[in-house]
Formats: C-alpha cells, structure tokens, sequence
C-alpha cells in the first residue's frame, strides 16, 4: 500500500485544505450511510452539524470499530473526506475493504496533549471527524467541539463516552460465525447496535446486522428491537503526526 507521511502544523493545513474544496458529494445535509444503518438514524444518514457518537464498549474490542468503520464507508464512497483521530488499532486494509477511500481518509493515531486543538482543525476542513475519547476530556471542551461540528457542517464522532451526543450507537452483543469443528476461520459477526439519543432519536432502537464483511453486512430478518428498520483499490493513505504548538490558534472557538 503507498502512503504519506504527514508531518506538523503545515502539513495538517495542508491536508485540511483539499479537503474544506467543493467534493463530490455536493455538500448535501445529510450523508448517506449504508441502508441496513438508516433506521438507526433520525435523518437517515450523517447530518452535518450533528455528534453521532459510537459507545467502545466493553471489552473495547466489541465491534465498536466495525460499526465506524460501516457508518464511514458510503460517505467515502460518494465523496467525503473522513478522520480518525486517536485510534492506532483502526487498520488501512480493513479501511478500504469496507469501501473506504483512502486517498480521502486522514488518521492521527496519536494527536498528543493537542487532542482539541488536532479535532477542531480537522472539524474545520474534514465532512466527518471520528475521535477517541480521551479520559481527561472536561464537559467544557467537548461542548466546544460539538458546537464547533455544528457551526462548520462537519460530522462529529466521539469514539467512547460522550454526553450529549444527538444520537449514541452501542454494540450490545455480538457472536462471530466462521468456525466449524475444530477448524476454520472467523468471517463476520452478528451484532446487535442499540441507538438512543435526544428529539429525534429520544425512543430506543435496536437491530441486528452482520459486521464486518464486504458487501456482507445486512439487516438480520429476525431483527429484535423497537426500531428494526424495513427490510475499493487501496490508494494513498494520509498519516498525520501530533502538531506542533504554533497550531494552538486552530484550537476550539
């Protein structure tokens, strides 16, 4: 896989800027997601401005990065820059198996103590944002950061806690298929994604899918829940390093 090494202040500019430029995807307020996703979704898709936030769960390996991983790829697909700030296990080719465009994916697996500052710079230029959610974070700062998604039309999303989020999708359970007897190999897993959030997403849901998997993943027909909705070559890779401080004027408004 060819890749790019990005690195400082300069360089994050730089990448911001292709990507703030008129894309593909015309700017349309909502972002398309895959379909089996929209019913979890009040509009249906990624609205711009909104914190659609994804829960890690516990153990953190629980398919939280599957489920990013199926709400970023039609996005990428029809044009729209994504990030994924402070993930170091999120994998290229698991990327761009899922459909992601490389060439339009910028990560930062280690932003450093810069971590608002490294978010809001790329909130500024980038349609969706994907972030860990640091321990330390104050109810202050992530409040900037929301207001800041909807001020530029980004799409932001906090991987981990976050209070406030317009809606919040969680990875509830989960069984791997792929294994015979004694032998074979894990293929994709069945999960259950429950959403919750506030107005539109106020009343619970819950549906059953397949992750991960190419072309694989699908609303189960025996979905459970309240809200059960009716039934890529790899190119360039950006890799950005933590800024340097000169970067601090980018910092949350």
């Amino acid at each position: 896989m060819a890749g790019r090494m990005v690195v400082g202040s300069a360089a994050l500019a730089d990448l911001v800027r292709p990507a703030s430029a008129p894309d593909p995807a015309g700017g349309h307020r909502v972002l398309p997601v895959r379909a089996e996703l929209t019913g979890l979704l009040p509009n249906r898709g990624l609205r711009r401005g909104s914190t659609v936030a994804v829960g890690a769960g516990r153990p953190r390996r629980s398919g939280a990065t599957s489920l990013i991983l199926a709400l970023l790829a039609e996005a990428s697909r029809a044009g729209s820059w994504c990030a994924v700030v402070g993930v170091p296990t999120f994998g290229a080719g698991a990327a761009a198996e899922a459909g992601i465009a490389l060439d339009r994916l910028a990560l930062v697996p280690d932003p450093g103590p810069e971590w608002p500052t490294v978010v809001a710079a790329l909130i500024d230029g980038v349609d969706v944002v994907v972030t860990a959610v640091p321990a330390t974070v104050s109810a202050s700062v992530a409040t900037r950061l929301a207001a800041r998604a909807r001020q530029r039309g980004s799409v932001l999303v906090p991987y981990g806690r976050w209070d406030g989020a317009d809606v919040t999708l969680q990875v509830v359970r989960g069984v791997w298929q792929g294994l015979g007897p004694g032998r074979g190999r894990l293929r994709r897993r069945e999960v259950t994604v429950s959403a919750r959030g506030r107005g539109a997403a106020a009343r619970p849901k819950e549906i059953k899918v397949w992750l991960p998997g190419d072309e694989l993943t699908r609303v189960i027909p025996r979905s459970v829940g309240l809200g059960a909705p009716s039934a890529a070559p790899l190119r360039r890779l950006h890799v950005v390093a933590p800024p340097a401080r000169t970067l601090a004027a980018a910092g949350p408004a």
